[in-house]
């Protein structure tokens, strides 16, 4: 509907946000997986055209998966998915930080 996917892309960030380390999660909540869907999307592009708006449809499934509430309304959305694709790569783990504190009710 939006673009073709490229090479994978799609199952390499699904299998990425689900990745373990020494059989632990390597992202070890439900929040930092949907972060890190939102942000992996949006930056990799593992499709032709639309990753902002795939990756922001794929957040709130992956929310809404997970039983966890929705917190933004749809400017908030595109306003996050702008600021994700607009950022400098250095500057993922805060963006990250971000997304997971916007999501969570007691922020770290």
């Amino acid at each position: 509907m939006f673009g073709k996917e490229r090479d994978g892309g799609l199952d390499s960030i699904l299998n990425n946000i689900e990745q373990t380390f020494d059989s632990e999660p390597l992202y070890s909540t439900p929040e930092e997986k949907a972060a890190h869907l939102l942000y992996f999307i949006i930056k990799d592009h593992p499709f032709t055209d639309g990753n902002k708006r795939i990756g922001s449809f794929m957040f709130l499934l992956y929310l809404k998966s997970q039983n966890l509430p929705i917190k933004f309304n749809e400017n908030g959305l595109v306003a996050l998915a702008l600021l994700v694709a607009e950022s400098n790569p250095s500057q993922k783990d805060i963006l990250i930080r971000l997304v997971v504190n916007l999501l969570i009710d007691k922020p770290y």
